[in-house]
């Protein structure tokens, strides 16, 4: 059936007219009978479908648009589902295939869409108007640009899904496809420089703080990756870091790295350094470098009781406790993440961006360039002296 040619069509609206008791000629039923356009396939099951149209152009420009689904084996009409039951499918389906901060959003963004439009609504029937109205609500609600953002880019990917592999919505019918990401301004990147960091290591009297601080500004980790390390993640000999998954067992708890890839960082001999000194502090037999027993199984218990997923916080109030060191140190306002962009900003100044790409975990170069790429003090002062050398030439 999917090679097999659109049929179009007159579907008559009224009987045949009669003059004298008798039905006119057919010749005449063109003119005397009222009729519309309809197009007419088969499934891939043998099923035929419809659809009418009031004008033969829009029927013969529908028909052309569907043959090439038909040549694909596309031509099925969608099968009818709510809003509401295809977000309990979706959590179903995707668990296990996706991480669980990202089914977790995907499914909190899918919940909000329900609420403001209707769970009972079939997905076939959301239109991309009532998506602007959504996107619209949520601005309306005073939050950031940048959370709105993330709400279309989440449900045109989940909607995406519903076309493409279960089939609840056709080619084209994705209510979210054409709506644009809203324009916010870009704030300033932090960047911490070399004299910044040796002022926070100064100010710590801690060398756990001092072993994580150099590995986030060494070595450009996400606080997740760093928390997750374990001692068989650290090569040695080779200064090297592995951001590995991690399964859960008797002694390590179940972690994946975000877009759930595996990479190797370089170290440097300073960060070596305090991982070793800090080595021969910890407990023997303990996985962790930066949990601590003592948390570690708390969170087992939790784990045990089904209260702990990938979005729990592995340590509490770390952000807080390193405002404070950086208040004690004396620099301006930073994050411990502004610590792996700076890293990711030193790197670039000698590596080319695919491998700084690398390094830093990103899938899309564009992030790393995007938001990761600052232009410090120095490369200001670099362009200024270029362009006096240029003009005195």
């Amino acid at each position: 059936m999917a090679k097999e040619k659109i049929g179009v069509y007159r579907r008559w609206l009224e009987p045949v007219p009669l003059v004298n008791g008798k039905p006119i000629p057919k010749s005449l039923w063109i003119k005397e009978r009222r009729y519309s356009w309809t197009v007419r396939w088969f499934g891939t099951t043998g099923k035929r479908y419809s659809k009418n149209f009031k004008k033969k152009k829009l029927a013969e420009r529908y028909a052309r648009q569907l043959q090439t689904q038909v040549n694909q084996g596309k031509q099925d009409k969608p099968e009818k589902i709510t809003l509401h039951d295809f977000n309990k499918e979706h959590r179903t389906v995707m668990t296990g295939q996706v991480a669980y901060a990202t089914l977790y959003e995907q499914t909190r963004a899918l919940r909000f869409f329900e609420n403001f439009i209707g769970g009972s609504i079939a997905l076939t029937s959301i239109k991309p108007k009532q998506a602007e109205a959504f996107i619209a609500y949520r601005l309306a609600s005073g939050l950031a640009i940048a959370t709105v953002n993330k709400d279309i880019r989440t449900l045109r990917r989940v909607f995406n899904l519903a076309i493409e592999p279960r089939g609840y919505l056709a080619d084209g019918q994705n209510p979210f496809s054409k709506i644009k990401q809203r324009k916010k301004a870009t704030k300033p990147i932090r960047y911490v420089s070399v004299k910044e960091y040796w002022s926070l290591q100064e100010a710590m009297d801690s060398i756990w703080w001092q072993a994580l601080i150099s590995v986030a500004y060494g070595s450009g980790l996400r606080k997740s990756e760093m928390l997750n390390l374990t001692w068989s993640d650290i090569d040695f000999d080779k200064n090297l870091i592995y951001i590995r998954v991690k399964k859960s067992t008797e002694q390590t708890i179940e972690w994946e790295p975000k877009d759930h890839e595996n990479r190797i960082v370089p170290m440097s001999e300073q960060t070596a350094q305090l991982l070793a000194d800090l080595q021969t502090t910890s407990i023997e037999g303990h996985a962790y470098i930066f949990i601590l027993p003592k948390r570690f199984a708390r969170i087992k218990q939790r784990e045990k009781a089904g209260k702990w997923n990938s979005r729990s916080e592995i340590l509490n109030n770390v952000s807080r406790d390193f405002d404070v060191i950086r208040r004690r140190s004396g620099i301006d306002k930073c994050t411990l993440h502004d610590l792996r962009r700076s890293a990711i900003t030193n790197w670039a100044q000698h590596l080319p961006i695919q491998v700084v790409q690398q390094f830093a975990g990103h899938s899309d170069i564009t992030t790393t360039r995007k938001y990761y790429l600052v232009v410090r003090s120095e490369d200001i002062v670099s362009a200024r002296k270029m362009m006096n050398k240029i003009l005195q030439a």
